[in-house]
């Protein structure tokens, strides 16, 4: 695996955390504050926040993998398009399907799924910069 596959894991694995803590540390704290969600919430969640790591570099693995395999050389344009496609992928069902299991309030659903697109789009546009543009090389001319 190539030098930019591997810059690509560990500033995903960077982002991933630094936007939780924006969305989820700054961003949703009031609405985690809620009775509603107070109650879904386990109490010992600190002693498990090793979990989200874990899940953080995963996913950053698989993510930068599967955009590598994907990448045909368009530079950002591709990685928008990756971030709006994982984002669906993701974001969907994380939000919509917790809503559909747990008693929580539909604002709070609607701003995962929100969040949730802007996170991936941010991951999906750190991989086309990181990536870029491939250069199109010419064919050569035609032997005289």
């Amino acid at each position: 695996m190539s030098k930019k596959f591997w810059v690509g894991v560990i500033l995903v694995f960077i982002a991933w955390n630094v936007l939780n803590i924006v969305i989820h540390g700054i961003l949703l704290t009031r609405a985690y504050e809620s009775d509603a969600m107070m109650k879904v919430f386990r109490p010992d969640m600190q002693s498990k926040m090793w979990i989200f790591y874990i899940v953080a570099a995963v996913c950053s693995f698989f993510l930068t993998l599967i955009f590598s395999k994907w990448y045909k050389g368009r530079g950002l344009v591709e990685g928008v398009q990756f971030g709006v496609y994982s984002g669906f992928l993701m974001a969907t069902p994380m939000a919509y399907s917790s809503y559909a299991m747990y008693p929580i309030p539909s604002s709070v659903v609607f701003q995962w799924f929100v969040y949730g697109m802007i996170h991936y789009l941010i991951i999906g546009v750190i991989l086309g910069l990181i990536f870029g543009k491939k250069e199109i090389q010419a064919a050569a001319p035609p032997a005289a």
